[in-house]
């Protein structure tokens, strides 16, 4: 009986909400908020409407003749649909979810869908709850895709290993979209079955599948997306995108800071194929976030490269929201969230004002405050102890015979095969590059040679590492590796540059050894000096010396990778 009690007070309650819903919108009661004289973006017209916007109870409830408790001339401005990045790793801006929430909502972002695999492959299922945990109630909407790579392929060694099983019962988590980039593209053209599981089970939940298939064409394409893969994010190329889009993929446009796609894929954003596309950011740095932007930097570029400014709005908003089936987003409607961004014009591009469910929470120049939310003491525990690695010395990272050589690609995540080296030789720019396990103190370390990284002396280390988060270090002598690796170890987590037994700049990550607890512009401050410190020691400014770095250990992006076990070939899935 108090079941049934409890159930009908819940009914009662949104009675009363809807009731003053529909008061509103018929013009009985005054709304909460109304933007009077508004020029607003209609995504299902594709055209510039006009109107007053009502809101109430946090939803945009009709447009118009209103009038409102509060009420906001906007006349001369353009309202636009908050916006939604389709696929974020949010640990990958160092900081903790509250603070990735305060430096996106100056840019308009009011949603965004996460995939906590970074996390997960340090912490397994406990790293998707204090996700979820972390982010819950805060004024941008986080949705997560579960991780489907943990590790992202058997070579490699993360801290977990989360088949199907392990990650069913999030599938009820009431912000649960579906199963997040499948990597191991190999595994499912394969038909490895436990690759597929995960997409059977997926799809029994009638959830969404993400994919990450960079330059996967043909029949191996076919089976891709065969097996229940809906989406891309890894195009490169308009010919790779138009490849899978023509195959009934939606193409999610990414520029990030490590992979920039933009330029290469703005034939889609014309009237044939712009329906299938939306825009993400993948994995943004603190400056990155600070200086340029997230998704309004995407959009501004977009126009003015020439892009219709209602294509790349919809493609910002409406199209992320309609393909996650999140039906109350990304459109300026009754019945949709009250989330909103004021803006000058299409050609500045200057956002004036945010607003979260009919909430102002970015006026100009400030954000609104809010808390942090709770985490279980436990969780934060097991967070901040995830090193379990042994003193190492120069002579861990000792070896004669060849190894394969990594070579870089500016401004791409991609590789390249530059054949083999058994020696650092600084003047060609052949140096060592080591992954060290740090999970369970296996002492595993695979070694191998990059080629393009540029640094002249001294070594560069970083607990950043694609997907499993080992640490990755690259040096011009086997001491300074030894040296900053243990430095990282005794920080807990972090990016470290050192020289000749000196550090020359670091960022401490204590959380999971990939987020700082730090606010952002500190983190910045330190992020952007230890870059410094690194081109001064000869990194070359074509790529960035961390986040690139920290995909070399990725073993699915072509063509040479490296693990704790040695320098695969992506392609073969084989050791060199």
């Amino acid at each position: 009986m108090a079941y049934k009690e409890s159930y009908s007070g819940k009914i009662n309650r949104k009675l009363s909400k809807k009731v003053r819903i529909v008061d509103v919108a018929a013009g009985r009661e005054p709304a909460d908020l109304v933007l009077k004289n508004a020029t607003y973006v209609n995504v299902f017209c594709n055209e510039l409407s006009q109107g007053d916007i009502a809101v109430a109870e946090g939803l945009i409830v009709g447009m118009g003749e209103y009038h409102g408790k509060e009420e906001i001339d906007v006349s001369g401005k353009l309202v636009l649909p908050g916006f939604v990045d389709a696929h974020v790793h949010l640990e990958s801006a160092l900081v903790s979810p509250k603070e990735f929430a305060k430096a996106v909502l100056p840019h308009g972002t009011t949603t965004v869908i996460t995939d906590p695999h970074e996390i997960a492959n340090v912490m397994g299922a406990d790293g998707i709850e204090y996700m979820l945990q972390a982010t819950e109630g805060l004024p941008v909407d986080v949705r997560f895709m579960l991780p489907s790579c943990v590790p992202a392929t058997p070579l490699d060694e993360s801290g977990a290993v989360l088949d199907y099983r392990a990650i069913d019962s999030f599938y009820d988590h009431p912000r649960i979209e579906g199963l997040a980039e499948v990597m191991n593209y190999v595994g499912v053209e394969n038909a490895d079955p436990l690759v597929l599981e995960k997409i059977v089970a997926a799809q029994a939940h009638h959830k969404k599948i993400d994919g990450h298939a960079p330059g996967l064409s043909g029949n191996g394409l076919n089976a891709y997306i065969a097996a229940g893969v809906y989406s891309d994010h890894e195009c490169y190329d308009v010919e790779d995108a138009i490849a899978k889009l023509s195959r009934g993929q939606y193409i999610m446009i990414r520029e990030g800071t490590a992979a920039h796609n933009l330029d290469a894929l703005l034939p889609l954003l014309t009237p044939q194929y712009y329906t299938y596309c939306m825009f993400c950011s993948d994995d943004k740095h603190p400056s990155d976030l600070l200086e340029r932007g997230h998704i309004d930097y995407i959009v501004r570029r977009a126009i003015r490269a020439g892009v219709d400014p209602i294509i790349a709005v919809k493609a910002a908003s409406h199209h992320a929201a309609r393909y996650f089936l999140l039906n109350n987003r990304g459109a300026i409607a009754p019945g949709f969230l009250g989330d909103f961004i004021i803006i000058d014009n299409f050609d500045d591009f200057n956002i004036e004002k945010v607003f979260k469910r009919g909430v102002l929470m970015f006026d100009g120049k400030t954000v609104t405050d809010f808390p942090a939310p709770e985490i279980d003491p436990n969780l934060v525990a097991r967070a901040h102890d995830t090193f379990h690695v042994a003193h190492l010395t120069a002579d861990d990272f000792a070896e004669s015979r060849p190894r394969g050589v990594i070579g870089l690609v500016a401004n791409e995540i991609v590789s390249s095969d530059e054949g083999y080296a058994s020696a650092i030789d600084v003047d060609a720019d052949i140096l060592k590059i080591a992954v060290i396990e740090r999970h369970k103190n296996t002492h595993h370390i695979g070694i191998g040679y990059i080629k393009g990284y540029g640094l002249k002396s001294g070594a560069v280390a970083t607990s950043i590492s694609h997907d499993s988060h080992n640490i990755i270090v690259v040096g011009t002598n086997e001491q300074d590796m030894a040296d900053a690796v243990n430095r990282v170890v005794e920080l807990g987590g972090g990016i470290v540059v050192l020289d000749g037994g000196k550090v020359c700049g670091e960022v401490q990550l204590q959380i999971a050894g990939i987020m700082s607890e730090a606010p952002l512009v500190e983190v910045n401050e330190k992020l952007e000096a230890a870059k410094e410190s690194a081109f001064a020691l000869g990194v070359s400014r074509n790529i960035d010396p961390f986040m690139t770095l920290s995909f070399m250990a990725l073993p699915v992006i072509p063509t040479l990778r490296l693990t704790t076990r040695g320098v695969i070939d992506v392609v073969t899935q084989r050791y060199i």
